[in-house]
């Protein structure tokens, strides 16, 4: 199945500004804390930190994944990214021109540039419209003809492989979750986006349907010419779609590494702890000790320092005294970083004298 249309788009591609050599997409200094409560007569506010200090960098062509456990800031990163929810600090660059920076407002074209795809297939669909007016919605709301955007729309639909003619009048209470991503992906691309963000987007479907969605967001990537910020707690998902994979904790980056790179040689404990938790298939290769134990701290009041020294096997003074760097760990893989003292040399923890083969 191709992705081709059968018609000329009634929006244009989005202008490449910069060429290969210029990354698509550039965030620097990302932060988002969230208040609950307090400020008033004198108390201090709490507030929970979501994200701090995130940066990222998506090429053209790329599929940069973000894994960790369930409240690191994953899904919060990605609202950052696509300017959905407005960070609190940082910037984030698109193709060579800002997209955003606090109290700037980001132009329908940039909007248009960068699309999110949801986890909840269901909850992301309005209920009352049709799907052939939901993958529509977009193309009108930027001027397209009724007309050409209904074509349109039944165009994409059988480029996610839902023929028109079955699917396009139904409502999505009529669609199993897998046929509701592939019209929430349909919908992104109506856009003709440069980027697609996407949250957890297989995690709701079954094996079988989940292999479908990631091969057909393979063959968009290459045949529509998109890049990827793909978002999953699924390592082996991860691993088959992504070249780049960013390793998050409780709000910040502790790891970051091409994807073949990461999973042979993890340097982060943190990362190792995540790899060793994954379930094998060979009875012989069962895990007798959980390679992580404990709850992550509260993101109100996180640890000093290392945020993952309350967890970690190899903490010592050091890493509850300052932050780690995100620093390039010698003899890795070009541009593998890690955020741990052992794994920087000189830094005064005993494992760092090994930091080039730590593992």
């Amino acid at each position: 199945m191709s992705l081709q249309l059968s018609r000329p788009a009634p929006l244009r591609q989005i202008e490449d500004r910069g060429g290969p050599a210029q990354p698509l997409l550039i965030a620097k200094g990302l932060r988002k804390w969230f208040r609950l409560s307090g400020g008033l007569f004198g108390r201090a506010a709490t507030v929970v930190r979501a994200v701090d200090d995130f940066d990222l960098e998506v090429k053209k062509g790329e599929t940069v994944g973000i894994v960790g456990e369930s409240g690191c800031g994953k899904s919060t990163a990605a609202r950052l990214i696509s300017g959905i929810t407005p960070a609190d600090e940082g910037e984030v660059v698109l193709d060579g021109e800002s997209f955003f920076a606090p109290r700037s407002r980001i132009s329908r074209e940039q909007r248009r540039a960068v699309q999110m795809v949801f986890q909840d297939s269901a909850s992301s669909l309005n209920p009352r419209m049709t799907i052939t007016e939901t993958i529509a919605f977009g193309p009108r709301a930027h001027g397209v003809s009724r007309a050409e955007a209904r074509d349109y729309a039944l165009d994409l639909l059988a480029g996610v492989g839902l023929p028109p003619s079955r699917f396009g009048e139904r409502y999505p209470v009529a669609l199993s979750g897998g046929q509701r991503q592939r019209v929430n992906i349909a919908r992104a691309i109506a856009m003709r986006p440069r980027l697609l963000v996407l949250d957890e987007p297989v995690s709701a479907l079954d094996k079988s349907v989940e292999a479908q969605v990631l091969n057909l967001l393979v063959r968009m990537r290459e045949e529509l010419g998109l890049s990827y910020v793909f978002i999953s707690h699924d390592l082996n998902v991860v691993r088959y779609i992504s070249d780049r994979v960013i390793v998050m904790y409780l709000g910040q980056i502790v790891e970051q590494a091409d994807a073949g790179d990461l999973f042979a040689t993890p340097r982060h404990p943190y990362t190792r702890a995540l790899f060793a938790s994954k379930p094998s298939l060979d009875p012989r290769h069962r895990v007798q000790v959980a390679p992580l134990v404990g709850d992550p701290p509260d993101p109100v009041n996180p640890p000093s320092g290392c945020r993952f020294r309350t967890r970690c096997p190899i903490a010592e003074p050091l890493c509850a005294a300052a932050k780690p760097p995100l620093d390039i760990i010698p003899g890795s893989g070009d541009g593998h970083r890690a955020a741990c003292w052992a794994a920087i040399p000189g830094s005064g923890h005993s494992l760092s004298a090994n930091a080039g083969v730590l593992q």
